[in-house]
């Protein structure tokens, strides 16, 4: 596990080193340059969805094809043990209407060595950024994806995808809307994502030929957006997937109130997934698209535009530190506070509804991205309702915060204890709920 927190960090250091950010808004040369050689089109035929979608439920699948899954391009450098599908599916967006969403499910190698039939984790991955070379559909083919000059991607979720699936667990993992598939991704849209890791278990359920009991126990995963689509899904499910056997949920580092990653990611590797952030809020609610542009410079409006078609890695390189007040005309911390970017970002808070199966949350103190306070308050929100919660503090000291380490190593070291955890809802060890306590 230090070899594989040694590798991040590594990868996270010459992502930030690629490139300095520029100081202005020119034309950026290499922003939509693509050599058709990369433009990947043996994807387009899957991932364009049919139109009109076919009749069908939630999580109904559309379609599905072999993957082929390697740690790194040529496919030699180790491999994951499993078998990989590619899925469409059905699912529902932000404003209740029908979607095709893509995914992968994994068909472990390994028996199931704990407690009843195979269970399944539903996985919801990381920020990956929000072109549709992101989506991690596409990346668990390629290990590490490139196209010139800065769209480079290594596909960190093989991390754990890799140790999970060895140890006996079925993973179907989502790449949430818009990642593939047509249309922008809905970067922590919380009904979205909810909607579909929840329909991504119902169809990994419904995939034929699996080792999978069609009514057997699930668990919900996910860290920073994964965790916070995870939560989501936790709270979601009671009426939107009463049907699923869910026996637990791990939300790291969830982004549970996202008006406070405001002043956490000023200034820091990833402030570009503020772009991302309000690139989601427009494409779903374009009637507030005028309103929102109207209090962005002409350097927020080259931001919007750029990082739609970027991955993180990209993303990081081009627009690292930079500070947020020049995109936008008014003081950020005022605006977020005004309408209608209050109740925009109001709907995406998450803790307004109950789970009703146990939930863990861990999170570092010192994030400097995911606020803990948040994550916090997530906790308690539900412990209020009544909700089993397990909330867990990493007090990992801080750390080139602006590099965002404290938020990119939790991942890696609190996670060997949350397939633990996982492991013991699916083996049915009772549950260490400390509400009250933290």
């Amino acid at each position: 596990m230090h070899r594989v927190a040694g590798v991040l960090l590594v990868l996270l250091s010459m992502a930030t080193l690629v490139a300095t950010p520029s100081s202005h808004a020119a034309p950026d040369p290499t922003n939509d340059v693509r050599d058709p050689k990369y433009n990947e089109d043996e994807y387009t035929a899957f991932y364009t969805p049919p139109e009109p979608l076919p009749p069908g439920q939630p999580g109904d699948l559309i379609r599905t094809e072999p993957s082929r899954l390697v740690l790194e391009p040529s496919g030699q450098l180790g491999a994951i043990m499993a078998t990989g599908t590619r899925i469409m599916y059905r699912s529902t967006d932000a404003r209740g209407n029908p979607m095709a969403v893509t995914g992968t499910y994994f068909e472990p190698f390994n028996d199931w060595p704990g407690r009843g039939p195979r269970p399944l984790i539903v996985y919801g991955p990381g920020t990956q950024g929000q072109g549709d070379q992101c989506a991690p559909s596409r990346q668990f083919n390629q290990g590490i994806h490139f196209a010139p000059y800065l769209d480079f991607s290594f596909n960190y979720e093989e991390l754990f995808v890799a140790t999970m699936v060895a140890r006996g667990f079925a993973i179907v993992m989502t790449d949430y809307q818009g990642l593939g598939t047509p249309g922008l991704h809905t970067y922590v849209n919380r009904v979205a994502e909810g909607n579909a890791m929840l329909d991504a278990g119902r169809a990994a359920m419904r995939l034929p030929d699996t080792s999978l009991d069609p009514h057997g126990p699930t668990a919900f995963w996910g860290y920073s957006q994964g965790g916070g689509a995870a939560a989501s899904a936790a709270e979601l499910a009671p009426t939107y997937a009463p049907d699923l056997a869910i026996v637990g949920t791990y939300a790291g580092a969830p982004p549970a109130d996202l008006k406070e990653l405001f002043p956490y990611a000023d200034g820091s590797a990833l402030v570009g997934v503020v772009g991302y952030a309000l690139n989601s809020v427009i494409a779903t609610y374009p009637e507030f698209g005028d309103a929102i542009r109207s209090k962005m410079t002409p350097r927020g409006a080259d931001l919007l535009q750029k990082v739609q078609d970027q991955c993180i890695a990209e993303t990081v390189s081009k627009f690292m530190f930079r500070h947020l007040q020049p995109y936008f005309t008014e003081d950020v911390t005022t605006l977020v506070a005004q309408e209608p970017f209050k109740s925009l970002f109001d709907m995406q808070r998450i803790g307004y509804l109950k789970p009703t199966t146990p939930v863990l949350i861990n999170s570092n103190r010192f994030d400097p991205l995911v606020p803990w306070t948040a994550a916090n308050q997530l906790g308690r929100d539900w412990c209020a309702k009544g909700a089993d919660v397990e909330f867990r503090t990493n007090e990992q000291p801080p750390f080139l915060n602006k590099m965002v380490i404290n938020h990119a190593l939790p991942m890696l070291v609190d996670g060997e204890a949350a397939m633990q955890w996982i492991a013991d809802r699916f083996n049915g060890v009772p549950t260490t709920p400390n509400c009250g306590t933290y």
